[in-house]
């Protein structure tokens, strides 16, 4: 199963959707309004949903070779990194995580600012990967 031109629009519109609902919050102010924060939280649940089932429809298919499952893993690892940063964050501005010192508050939010970024680069790589095998 080759990667298709759809599979690869669908990809690029969900991470737009999801910078763009992310800049939409960063302009709201905190505290997060609840309507726009779940929306951006699921646009990131979906796209990492697509993602996974278009790797195991293309695993059933043809066997990934270990580049592609090391790249993989990599993408789920940044994607899980930038989830959990951004619940950190949510969570410490509810004022749910107090004890948190300004240093870590800020390590955290670079991570979420930074790692969205990151999580597009491997999966271009990711879906490049598959596209050629």
């Amino acid at each position: 199963m080759n990667i298709s031109f759809p599979t690869i629009i669908g990809t690029g519109l969900l991470f737009l959707l999801i910078f763009v609902s992310g800049y939409w919050l960063s302009k709201m102010g905190k505290p997060y309004s609840p309507f726009p924060f779940t929306i951006h939280k699921l646009i990131g649940l979906a796209a990492g949903i697509f993602l996974i089932v278009t790797i195991v429809q293309h695993n059933q298919a043809a066997p990934i070779d270990s580049l592609a499952v090391t790249i993989i893993a990599v993408t789920v690892l940044i994607f899980i990194l930038t989830v959990a940063a951004g619940g950190l964050l949510s969570a410490a501005d509810n004022g749910s995580l107090s004890s948190l010192s300004q240093p870590i508050r800020t390590a955290i939010s670079i991570v979420h600012k930074i790692f969205p970024y990151l999580a597009v680069f491997s999966t271009v790589a990711t879906l490049y990967l598959l596209m050629v095998h």
